[in-house]
């Protein structure tokens, strides 16, 4: 008989920013800038994304919509992107995360859509180290995962493509 195996997550929902160290303050303070250059006319919904390399080096998204919705990019993938076409091969540590809306109160943490998990699950196979997630909305509680497999834990990766 086959033994089974547990999946398990590492999750952790904060109260309010305080709780939080001083480093993970900041990244978030970096994400809420990088949402305010969101271009979403369409959605209202305004994103900011602040990645966190192993050398220190921090780089910032937003999103970025066009009225061809397809053709848009998520914050969390520009600033991924970019942080790997400027400093390729260096190691993500922390992605920060945090959504907006022009109207309503955003009020409980974004997390990232399918395709931006799968962005950054990338990475994370990649470079075999875990990627931390700090997650925000306007307001309210924060969530922190010790990896993108925390939300996504049967990612898709290139052992499936032999």
């Amino acid at each position: 008989m086959a033994k089974k195996k547990k999946i398990s997550f590492d999750i952790t929902v904060y109260d309010s920013l305080n709780e939080l160290k001083e480093s993970d303050r900041k990244l978030l303070g970096l994400a809420v800038e990088a949402r305010k250059n969101a271009y979403a006319p369409y959605s209202k919904f305004n994103v900011g994304a602040a990645v966190l390399l192993e050398n220190g080096e921090v780089e910032i998204g937003s999103n970025q919509e066009n009225a061809s919705y397809p053709s848009g990019l998520c914050a969390e993938r520009v600033a991924i992107f970019h942080a790997g076409a400027k400093f390729p091969g260096v190691p993500v540590k922390t992605i920060a995360i945090t959504a907006a809306s022009e109207d309503y109160e955003v009020t409980v943490p974004a997390a990232p859509c399918g395709n931006c998990r799968q962005a950054i699950f990338e990475y994370e196979f990649k470079q075999k180290s875990p990627i931390r997630l700090l997650l925000m909305g306007a307001s309210g509680s924060i969530v922190e995962c010790a990896s993108l497999e925390d939300i996504l834990p049967l990612g898709f990766n290139n052992t499936y493509l032999k």
